[in-house]
């Protein structure tokens, strides 16, 4: 199992710190670094300015979002990183919401399934360098009766293939991302629920004649150190009621539907209701702590190093930390103890 880093979205913190965290997770042996984006700053000018100032280090869209740009516009952004970095980025893509979707891009959230598979074979066709034509449900390229041509990328991207990651959550989306993609990009990944995940991930491999060999499952898991259970849980309340709570439509929030299909499912509801009357300390109050627990890695060390061999045995390959303590010495102080405690606890690859 690998370590990533996950700095979430630029807009959230320092965007100094966030570089020094970048750095430092590059000299500890992390493998990747991931910028998100939803409605603030976007991935891509992130990922090229931390490119620009680290060496070894993989950089990561988690993700980009498929309504905010054409398909041929993302190849272009993933080439011309993958050739800046030196072969280092790693293309994570995502349909977001219907609120983001429909209210920020103006692009409807219509049949995501579908347009999550055509967005991919375009960009994968694009990227390589071939005459780029597609007539699909969403796309039509070029346009018929008009000037347009096939065209083909004028830049060559360091290697043949860019990895493709899928941010999934439903049973149909991850069938689908382990039909199409090289990777995984989970979120309130559970190792004891682990089964219900990874049997449509399976099963959309074995559709391709595929198994897992060499799939990446990357799951962003909070990391919060302490000797105090609750207390460490509470800065991550926030985060789980925003989501379960607040993301998305009442009718239709694929976090509280995750939260469901976990057993959680009247917990999930009550933080919905308590997040949508805006009484959100209660909504974070109404939040489990089993939940906390059971999706973020919360403790004292020793009890963090032990339950790494859960995510290990659960199939995750990367494991992507992400910080919420509050100072930059804090945050330094857990990637470089989560570096060590992977090491001591001999699953480190």
């Amino acid at each position: 199992m690998r370590l990533g880093l996950n700095l979430g979205y630029w807009g959230a913190g320092n965007g100094a710190d966030n570089l020094v965290l970048a750095r430092e997770a590059g000299h500890l042996g992390y493998s990747v670094v991931w910028a998100a984006e939803a409605y603030g700053s976007d991935a891509a000018t992130v990922l090229t300015w931390i490119a620009a100032q680290t060496e070894n280090i993989d950089v990561g869209s988690a993700v980009f979002q498929i309504p905010a740009r054409t398909p041929a516009m993302t190849a272009m952004t993933a080439a011309t990183l993958d050739t800046l970095s030196g072969g280092r980025f790693r293309l994570g893509l995502g349909v977001s919401g219907p609120q983001v979707s429909e209210g920020w891009h103006g692009v409807r959230f219509d049949r995501p399934l579908a347009r999550t598979r055509e967005y991919v074979d375009i960009v994968r066709l694009a990227l390589s360098r071939k005459k780029v034509a597609d007539d699909g449900y969403f796309f039509t390229l070029p346009l018929p009766d008009g000037p347009g041509k096939a065209l083909s990328l004028t830049v060559h991207p360091v290697r043949e293939q860019i990895p493709v990651y899928l941010a999934a959550i439903g049973p149909k989306n991850l069938e689908l991302t382990g039909e199409i993609a090289d990777g995984w990009l989970a979120i309130f990944f559970s190792p004891e629920h682990a089964g219900d995940l990874m049997a449509p991930l399976r099963a959309g491999r074995e559709s391709v004649g595929k198994d897992l060999t060499g799939f990446d499952v990357v799951p962003t898991v909070p990391v919060v150190i302490g000797d105090d259970l609750a207390a460490c849980a509470d800065p991550l309340r926030f985060h789980t009621a925003l989501y379960v709570g607040g993301m998305g439509s009442k009718d239709k929030n694929f976090y509280n539907q995750l939260a469901h299909r976990m057993g959680y499912g009247e917990a999930a509801d009550e933080v919905q209701r308590l997040y949508l009357a805006r009484e959100h300390q209660s909504a974070m109050a109404a939040v489990p702590q089993e939940f906390i627990d059971a999706t973020s890695l919360i403790g004292p060390p020793d009890r963090i190093r032990e339950r790494l061999h859960a995510y290990a045995d659960a199939g995750v390959t990367t494991l992507s930390v992400a910080t919420y303590a509050a100072s930059l010495e804090e945050r330094l102080a857990t990637i470089r103890t989560m570096a060590e405690l992977l090491d001591s606890s001999g699953l480190a690859s």
